[in-house]
């Protein structure tokens, strides 16, 4: 059993292809759409292929037109691309985001799995750093062998006594400092981070055609380009 584990993919189709198909089963950890170019092809993907989806920020703002809410840093680029994001969505579509489930357990080789956007207290909004500490609190409340979450762009495992928390990184905006789609996978017990290189500069391109400002368009590259904001 194969599991490919991907969070955070924010419309960004080049990254999306480059994650290698050989999978049993897709599980998405939210934030399908903003951002980047293509988020009705991403939207269209993760439907017709993913077992299992939870609800991102992103999601749930392009599905209910509210704020995001997301990190000072990318609040402006996340306004100028939300725009964007609802107007090339159809109404099928958002109404797909807005369904999406909080939260969802599942199991596989006899492990428990809960997963969400952020943290199992606030799954949509809460950015919580790589601090044992503040995840052993997060993961008591759940009954799960594996907490799967993203949100914060930044790939780990940590392993807390008998449980296990796992961040696959982003597919489509890393933040790690390298310009790589990331994902986890989980195959007979065994979970593994990944990542692999993509067309980065087909994805600017396309951002730099879009009628946004070009102020935003080359923050929004140089994120891609860089693996996160620069300083």
């Amino acid at each position: 059993m194969k599991i490919a584990i991907l969070s955070d993919i924010h419309g960004n189709l080049e990254a999306l292809r480059s994650v290698p198909e050989s999978w049993d089963e897709l599980w998405v950890l939210g934030d399908l759409v903003n951002y980047c170019p293509n988020p009705a092809e991403v939207v269209d993907f993760v439907r017709q292929n993913a077992t299992v989806v939870v609800c991102g920020n992103h999601d749930h703002a392009i599905g209910a037109s509210e704020d995001p809410r997301c990190s000072p840093a990318f609040r402006e680029m996340a306004q100028a691309m939300q725009a964007y994001t609802e107007s090339v969505l159809s109404d099928e579509q958002k109404a797909y985001l807005r369904q999406l489930p909080l939260s969802v357990q599942m199991e596989a080789g006899g492990q428990k799995f809960f997963l969400c956007h952020a943290v199992p207290a606030d799954p949509l909004f809460k950015y919580c750093p790589r601090e044992p500490a503040l995840w052993k609190r997060e993961i008591a409340a759940v009954s799960a062998d594996i907490l799967l979450v993203g949100h914060t762009h930044l790939p780990f495992v940590m392993d807390l006594g008998a449980k296990r928390v796992v961040n696959p990184g982003s597919v489509g905006q890393p933040k790690h400092g390298a310009p790589d789609a990331c994902c986890a996978v989980w195959e007979d017990g065994a979970i593994s981070l990944r990542s692999c290189r993509y067309p980065v500069e087909e994805t600017v391109r396309k951002l730099f055609d879009l009628s946004i400002d070009i102020r935003i368009r080359r923050q929004l590259a140089s994120v891609l380009q860089n693996g996160g904001p620069q300083a």
